[in-house]
């Protein structure tokens, strides 16, 4: 082969060479733009992490950098990988601001598909503005919303917002697996603080500790944990109490021109008393009513009750969120003048009203409704959103929820009792502890007189003693519905056939410490009984069947909590047609446990039946593994219940 031949070989081959070589280039280059432009392809989620899981957090990081006492800046990144439609909840985005403390710097939404490619994304400008309370009159609170729907699950969204924070008070907590159905693949948690600053921290549920770096004249601690399996929805149980939680509280702290610390309780309540200084005097005419009202009564606690009755027939709740924070009260004045505040307000107005009348009252400040988790004395925090009243007489106290306009004076209801609060007194505060009602307090009492026909319609009257907790429900539906709305809730409380409430009528008592409601009540049932050829088939168990029915779960995690106490009887009377007699019933049952206790009897006394009922639930927390015999225990009671006996006629 000559010379050139091979030459012209050789640059044939060499040019084959570079194309493939080209080839391959490109299509490195086009696979790294593919890569590249994906981010948190679903395909790459364990399958562990889908398990009882509707949304899978694939990164969550919350930072806060504290510059100085009372100014910050915090950031947040939030992604989500939605598995079906019950994970929508997590493709909202949602962020509070305030008008005068909290000021939103920037915020985005991505939304990716299950591969991770980018379909649209949002800026703030692009997000819904809104009032922070509807209900509220005035406030600085608002919020902004916006949503990254998809068509096709998974898929992923991604937030970020950066705020600037002008008046430091407090540092939300870290729970990186806050609710049931969704597992983490990653979350990190950090507060960047100068040296001096007096920081404070609190691990809960976790033994995670902290990886701490110096930056100059700044230190930054920083947590992180990874791979958190969802738990799938778990009855009777407080996941807050049992995941990790990272409280954080802060030292020295600023608001407008008020300074102070909240590194003790102490402390803490010194800098929220600072704030109410010189806000409790009334004016004149007020105060002349206030010794009209009360010179003439020896008794402080019918001073006290005549009082509280007075601010709730000349005032009512109202939001206000106006002002520092939040946090300081409107004076007195304001309140008599205006007929309306918010909680700190009239519980400040109710101190004033008892202090010119010679009486010492305290604010409280306190966590309002359910509580998310366990209260921690030994570490302070700020996790209060209400503010009640109290009066300490002797070896009693008279708790004052002064919002509400019908409570009796001395009951909470389950809003504010059985939890801490911190009392407000002259020379700071303390912790203290609001009533907790228990079995004996907790009452409901129901006699039933009921006449069956032959057709097997059941007619009856109905009478029902309610007790402290047992009476919640009803006092407001009272109260905060219209006759005809409380006849449209009777027609639906109750699980028997078609029916029809013929009347009713409530009473209240609170001439006693707990309040009372009297209810009476008549139904005419269709259809409650069958009837088969001489056969009658019933349940004398007419309004008060449980409706907790228990799934068996071998691996439950979570420990059992039971929040109430209390106690419910029943004594039903039902007039049959005559000539029938017993041909099979369920034996009478009995069952006790440290969950609580049960048992009915029944008896067919010529042509009546008589049937009693009495259930009692304890409240306790309680291991995983003992799941099992909660189950069996409700799971009787519910069986119990929902048996019928049957009626055959004699020969």
């Amino acid at each position: 082969m000559t010379q050139s031949h091979l030459l012209s070989r050789f640059k044939v081959n060499f040019h084959v060479l570079k194309v493939k070589l080209l080839n391959v280039f490109l299509i490195i280059c086009i696979n790294t733009t593919l890569i590249m432009g994906q981010k948190f392809p679903a395909s790459s989620i364990p399958d562990s992490l889908k398990e009882n899981a509707d949304m899978v957090v694939r990164l969550e990081e919350k930072s806060y950098v504290i510059n100085s006492v009372g100014k910050a800046i915090s950031y947040e990144r939030h992604v989500y990988t939605i598995l079906n439609e019950k994970g929508e909840y997590y493709a909202t985005y949602k962020t509070s601001y305030n008008n005068k403390s909290v000021f939103i710097n920037s915020v985005n939404g991505y939304l990716y598909d299950a591969s991770g490619k980018e379909q649209r994304h949002f800026k703030e400008k692009d997000m819904q503005d809104h009032p922070a309370y509807e209900v509220s009159f005035v406030d600085d609170e608002r919020f902004k919303v916006a949503s990254l729907f998809f068509h096709s699950y998974p898929y992923t969204v991604e937030f970020d917002e950066e705020d600037e924070i002008t008046e430091l008070i407090h540092i939300g907590d870290w729970f990186p697996q806050a609710n049931f159905r969704f597992s983490v693949e990653n979350s990190t948690y950090s507060i960047t603080a100068p040296k001096q600053y007096d920081l404070r921290y609190k691990m809960l549920n976790s033994s995670i500790k902290p990886l701490i770096e110096e930056q100059g004249e700044k230190i930054k601690f920083t947590w992180g944990i990874h791979n958190l399996l969802a738990y799938d929805e778990t009855p009777i149980s407080n996941i807050l109490n049992s995941t990790p939680h990272l409280m954080i509280g802060l030292g020295n702290v600023e608001m407008g021109s008020y300074s102070g610390n909240m590194s003790t309780w102490n402390n803490y309540a010194q800098f929220y008393g600072s704030l109410q200084k010189g806000r409790d005097i009334l004016p004149e005419d007020t105060k002349q009513k206030v010794h009209t009202l009360t010179d003439g009564i020896t008794d402080p606690r019918n001073k006290v009750a005549v009082l509280y009755n007075y601010l709730q027939q000349n005032s009512h709740y109202v939001g206000i969120q106006l002002g520092i924070g939040g946090w300081q009260t409107y004076d007195a004045v304001y309140v008599a003048t205006k007929k309306y505040g918010d909680c700190k307000a009239l519980s400040n107005f109710m101190i004033s009203l008892l202090k010119e009348a010679g009486i010492k009252g305290y604010a409280v400040v306190i966590k309002g409704g359910e509580e998310p988790f366990d209260f921690v004395t030994d570490f302070t925090h700020d996790p209060f959103n209400h503010v009640i009243g109290c009066v300490p007489l002797g070896k009693d106290t008279i708790w004052l929820e002064c919002t509400d306009q019908f409570l009796p004076p001395g009951y909470l209801g389950d809003f504010t009792s059985n939890r801490y609060g911190l009392l407000i007194d002259d020379n700071g505060g303390k912790l203290v502890h609001t009533p907790a009602y228990v079995l004996s307090d907790n009452i409901q009492v129901r006699k039933i007189s009921a006449v069956l026909d032959m057709d097997g319609n059941l007619n009856l009257d109905s009478k029902t003693y309610y007790k402290a907790f047992c009476q919640d429900e009803i006092e407001s539906i009272i109260h905060h519905n219209s006759r005809d709305e409380q006849l449209k809730i009777l027609k639906s409380r109750y699980s028997l056939p078609t029916y029809d409430v013929l009347s009713f009528n409530y009473k209240e008592d609170y001439s006693k410490r707990l309040p009372v409601i009297n209810e009476s009540i008549q139904i005419s049932v269709k259809d409650y009984a069958q009837i088969s050829g001489k056969r009658i088939f019933i349940n004398p168990n007419i309004l008060s069947r449980s409706r907790t029915k228990l799934m068996d779960d071998k691996d439950r995690r979570l420990d059992v909590e039971l929040k109430e106490e209390f106690r419910h009887i029943d004594s039903i009377e039902i007039s049959i047609p005559s000539g029938y007699e017993m041909e099979s019933r369920s034996t009478d049952l009995i069952l006790k446990s440290k969950y609580g206790s049960y048992k009915n009897k029944m008896v067919l006394t010529g042509d009546k039946i008589i049937y009693y009922r009495e259930f009692e639930q304890y409240s306790g927390r309680f291991p995983a593994n003992e799941y099992v015999e909660v189950v069996k225990f409700y799971n009787d009671i519910y069986d119990d219940d929902h048996s019928k006996i049957v009626l055959v006629k004699k020969n």
